[in-house]
């Protein structure tokens, strides 16, 4: 769901095209014959590249601060999500001619319309923009001693608004028309911007020239024809009636995909991680040396100081850009998550083991030693099985631990719960409904979770009673 869509499956060469589908009416989730689908005249702009290539079309969604890094990584082809090409892009990538000339736009709340009727109103206001967008610049370069709030969503930005956290939003005049439409508490201020670097291109890898001469044909034929007002007006009607629709009964499938996705994510990264987490236990306590040095141990505690010392999100993005400009893989944001969650749960298992093992009374091991067992046959028949007693209640702490940090698969585009709510979100500039809906289904899971593990809990210390 979501994070990366086919077109079609077929033989033919597939075109990779990296977005940021949060963007209505540019890019955005809608239900289409009951299914979660990418839309948005970006999204019509690129089947028609697609289709002129003859080759299968595949959505891949990130967050657009993301996306350059991801088309010099060679993870994506083509960047479609109305980006401006400025002349700092342009040091990192090639652009395609301009298919749609849009303007910037200042959102404010109805009630203080009336304040701002010249960008000199904006002055020392708390000032929303998104990541890494042509907003940002202006606002940095033009709006003196401004506080300039940063997100990396637009939806975000939104609610920062609603909220009075900031006093107004600088975005594409497209973007507020879809915002306030779900949000009659806002409005499209007075204030006019006119910049020359306004114009939305295709952001397309540096030397691919061949490349951008089949885009441009593509924009010219589109443009000629009148096909790119049409994708244009479409996309205005499909954005409007997005959000006319009760958003729970039309993403009641979005978050359910996003809650088994998180569940998989989950079950996958704990059992993992158990594993590796006993693997890093053991090699701690390996007595293996070499000129004095037990390599064992010091890898494991070097591995478990690293991890344990930088954030899950950092580790996540290490992964998945990681595996691609470093060694050359070409991973899915689902198994790179799946792999960096795991690597981080290890860290964090292994000193669970650890104080697991430790807990049972040393005179177990002393006893089987006298009765004749080797040190590892005392562990596997004697301390394992009374340590995993010790050890399951931390496992199941560690289980909710990761079903809540999954959330942050969602940056690179892993369709979870997280996920889910900023595409409803993003779909429908609805900004505490998706999130409490999202609340509730991640409280349900760690509840029934923790309820089910004081269960087995009970069941072993009434079978130590006997």
């Amino acid at each position: 769901m979501g994070k990366e869509s086919e077109e079609a499956s077929s033989n033919k060469d597939k075109l990779i095209v990296g977005l940021s589908a949060d963007y209505a009416p540019y890019e955005f989730h809608a239900m289409i014959d009951g299914k979660d689908t990418v839309v948005g005249f970006d999204v019509d702009l690129a089947k028609e590249i697609a289709k002129d290539m003859n080759c299968d079309l595949v959505i891949k969604e990130m967050e657009f601060n993301n996306l350059i890094t991801a088309l010099k990584a060679g993870q994506i082809d083509l960047i479609i999500s109305g980006m401006n090409p400025t002349e700092e892009r342009k040091k990192e990538i090639d652009f395609s001619d301009i298919y749609y000339q849009s303007q910037h736009s200042v959102l404010v709340r109805a009630d203080e319309k009336d304040k701002y009727k010249n960008l000199s109103d904006l002055d020392g206001k708390k000032i929303g923009v998104q990541l890494g967008t042509t907003q940002q610049d202006f606002v940095e370069e033009n709006i003196k001693y401004s506080d300039l709030q940063i997100l990396s969503k637009v939806p975000k930005l939104v609610l920062e608004l609603k909220t009075e956290k900031i006093d107004a939003l600088v975005t594409e005049a497209p973007v507020v028309s879809s915002a306030i439409k779900n949000n009659p508490e806002l409005v499209l201020s007075d204030i006019k911007i006119e910049t020359d670097d306004t114009g939305n291109a295709v952001g397309i890898r540096k030397g691919n020239d061949e490349l951008r001469e089949k885009v441009n044909s593509t924009i010219k034929r589109l443009k000629e024809s009148g096909e790119m007002d049409d994708f244009i007006v479409k996309a205005n009607e499909l954005s409007a009636e997005n959000q006319d629709q009760s958003f729970l009964t039309k993403y009641s499938s979005v978050f359910l995909s996003g809650l088994k996705i998180t569940l998989e994510i989950s079950l996958i990264t704990v059992f993992l991680g158990t594993i590796l987490g006993a693997i890093l236990f053991f090699m701690k306590s390996s007595q293996l040396s070499i000129f004095g040095i037990k390599p064992l141990k010091w890898i494991a505690n070097i591995y478990i100081e690293i991890i344990r010392g930088t954030p899950m999100l950092l580790q996540i993005m290490l992964v998945y850009s990681g595996s691609k400009m470093v060694l050359g893989l070409d991973i899915t944001a689902f198994l790179s998550a799946v792999i960096a969650i795991s690597l981080n749960s290890a860290a964090y298992v292994s000193e669970i083991v650890r104080a697991g093992i430790e807990a049972v009374d040393k005179g177990q091991m002393e006893a089987a030693r006298s009765l004749g067992m080797s040190k590892a046959l005392a562990m596997k028949e004697i301390i394992i099985p009374q340590a995993v007693k010790n050890i399951l209640p931390a496992i199941g702490n560690e289980f909710v631990a990761v079903i809540k940090e999954s959330s942050m698969a969602s940056v690179i585009g892993v369709g979870e719960l997280m996920f889910a709510a900023n595409i409803v979100t993003g779909a429908t500039f609805m900004s505490i409904e998706p999130l409490a809906v999202s609340a509730v289904l991640y409280f349900i899971l760690t509840f029934s979770l923790g309820r089910l593990m004081g269960y087995f809990e009970r069941r072993m210390k009434a079978s130590d009673s006997r």
